[in-house]
């Protein structure tokens, strides 16, 4: 015997609240319904007193509603009546909600008071656009075997052994090529008085 039942037998003053909560569970909509019209203005009442915001509190009283008819079994006649079990609910949900709003506030502050961060330097963006223009056209120019060598290892991030292994020469071969074009860049770039690390 579910507890619903145990509570309308122990407790007669509440069997009427106890049998519509029950049809709820047995997905009677009308039993929704009727516990909607009577208990909704007083839902409303609590939610309205504690935020402030009719918007708000008719939200409320849809959360309240809607927790009843996914939950019924929640509700226990023998702690007391469905109209007071619907306004703690009520006053539980719009506290909730009160101390939502109050930290997003708080997080919202926060973030105003903060300094606003640095906007970013146009000209030292420039000055690197322009720079990885000339170190392309500077690696552009190298030698095919050298060209490949670099490309691999800084613009693809591989070690010397994978460049060797992947251009099928020998890893002493691979160093030897970039050592040859990193000098290469170096000097074009010092002509363009880039300095290339």
């Amino acid at each position: 015997m579910s507890s619903l039942a145990l509570v309308a037998d122990v407790h007669p003053a509440v069997t009427k609240d106890v049998r519509l909560v029950q049809r709820i569970a047995a997905g009677d909509e009308t039993a929704l319904t009727h516990i909607y019209d009577q208990f909704a203005p007083t839902v409303f009442g609590v939610a309205r007193r504690v935020l402030g915001d009719v918007t708000a509190a008719e939200d409320v009283v849809q959360e309240v509603f809607v927790s009843l008819w996914e939950r019924p079994h929640a509700f226990d006649g023998a702690r007391g009546t469905l109209a007071a079990w619907l306004g703690m609910l009520a006053h539980r949900r719009a506290v909730d909600r009160v101390r939502r709003e109050e930290a997003s506030h708080r997080r919202a502050d926060a973030m105003a008071a903060q300094p606003p961060s640095a906007p970013p330097d146009i000209d030292e963006a420039v000055s690197s656009l322009w720079v990885g223009e000339r170190v392309r056209a500077a690696v552009q120019d190298l030698p095919e075997e050298q060209r490949a060598c670099v490309n691999l290892a800084y613009f693809e991030g591989k070690t010397y052994v994978e460049v060797a292994e992947l251009l099928g020469i020998p890893e002493g071969t691979a160093k030897s090529r970039m050592r040859l074009a990193l000098r290469k860049l170096a000097d074009r770039l010092d002509v363009e008085g880039i300095s290339w690390h």
